[in-house]
């Protein structure tokens, strides 16, 4: 998804490495791992994914952005790669979606985990696939060859960055397309800040830069703090070993380290001393579970909505949920919400293999989203209707 067609002033900002994703079965989602303890950002419109493996100039960081002739070249190339076509940006707002031949296009991710800001970290492949929707899959490298991901890196448009998530066969496999397409290909004939050729680089001249975008996402608030060139920037990296001196293990050394141990800066001069694929980053530490919650996730689903009764429908619209495992779940502190935020608070247990029908306080005959919210914020699920399936007096039977 790249366009809101309500709402195109307040769409997905797609980039190089970013997409919007609409799940067609969130809970899905919601069952992944959270290396960093954070909870999947996900709500009707979807999910944020950034592309596992790989990262891309930015287009838009703290307003400001890397040199954009590339950095917009990645971003293009991955919304044509996913089957989008005649995309146009606002002039007044350049990262937003104007128009498109289609705001939406069939698409499939590979996933292991949820990043510390709540984006699902995936490979990403256009087009549909026969595997059934949350079947476990080995990704192999030639599978990986298939994705967005993989493409980008072989034609040069974006860097390599590696995260311990990341499988060791699936790292050294992409480790040698990012080699092959250094030094002719894509950016890397204007990159530099990387083993061998520092970069000169100063707070005016940030927006021109074409070097490692995390290392970007670094000089950005340092410079915003007032320093004048990088005489201070080894203290301030080590200031912060969370959200500045990321942890990192040292592939050819075989040892741990941080991020100051591959940076030399000094003067107006900054620069890797170890290629990006060379190194793995650690996920930022865990803040909260890094597991979703046990036996909730998709165990009670939304079979049913009534939203247009005969008569009044204040009072009468209807949702109908179904326990679907052997045992009987207590629905405290469980709520259903739509899309405007309406809740209907919960109660009770639910039997094992039964329905609840619960009346809620509003459902939009106009086209609507529900969603079956538990314990702690967590979506247990997620169905949609369209205004055209709203009749008077019929209720709306979700498929499953």
């Amino acid at each position: 998804m790249i366009r809101y067609p309500d709402l195109p002033r307040q769409g997905p900002e797609p980039d190089g490495d970013t997409i919007k994703f609409l799940p067609d079965t969130p809970a899905l989602i919601e069952a992944l791992p959270r290396p960093s303890g954070t909870s999947p950002d996900l709500n009707r419109r979807g999910i944020s994914v950034r592309l596992e493996a790989v990262d891309a100039l930015e287009t838009h960081f703290e307003e400001t952005h890397q040199r954009l002739d590339w950095a917009r070249a990645a971003r293009d190339r991955l919304l044509a790669l996913l089957g989008f076509t005649g995309v146009e940006f606002f002039d007044d707002l350049p990262n937003k979606v104007r128009r498109a031949d289609q705001d939406t296009t069939r698409g499939y991710v590979l996933s292991n985990g949820v990043d510390a800001n709540g984006r699902l970290i995936a490979f990403v492949y256009g087009g549909t696939t026969e595997t059934p929707d949350g079947a476990p899959v080995f990704l192999t490298p030639a599978l990986a060859d298939e994705s967005a991901n993989r493409v980008l890196l072989a034609e040069g448009l974006v860097y390599p960055a590696y995260y311990a998530t990341l499988p060791a066969e699936l790292r050294d496999h992409l480790a040698g397309v990012s080699r092959a397409a250094r030094p002719d290909a894509g950016l890397w004939p204007v990159a530099d800040g990387h083993p061998g050729r520092p970069a000169r680089v100063t707070a005016d001249s940030l927006d021109e830069t074409v070097i490692w975008p995390k290392l970007f996402r670094r000089l950005v608030p340092y410079f915003a703090a007032g320093f004048p060139d990088f005489g201070q920037f080894d203290t301030w990296l080590r200031a912060d070993p969370v959200h500045r001196d990321d942890a990192i293990w040292l592939i050819g050394r075989q040892e741990r380290g941080n991020l100051h141990d591959v940076v030399r800066a000094s003067g107006d001069q900054i620069e890797l001393t170890v290629w990006p694929e060379d190194f793995v980053i650690a996920p930022d530490p865990a803040t909260g579970p890094t597991t979703p919650p046990p036996a909730a996730i998709g165990d009670v689903v939304i079979v049913a909505a009534l939203p247009n009764p005969a008569g009044a429908d204040a009072g009468a619209e209807k949702v109908t949920l179904l326990n679907v495992t052997p045992g009987a779940i207590d629905l405290d502190g469980w709520h259903l919400r739509d899309t405007s935020g309406n809740r209907t608070a919960l109660s009770g247990p639910v039997e094992a293999g039964t329905v609840e029908v619960v009346t809620v306080s509003r459902l939009d005959n106009a086209g609507d989203s529900i969603m079956l919210v538990g314990p702690d914020d967590v979506v247990i699920d997620t169905v949609t209707y369209k205004k055209e399936q709203v009749r008077t007096g019929r209720t709306i039977a979700f498929g499953r």
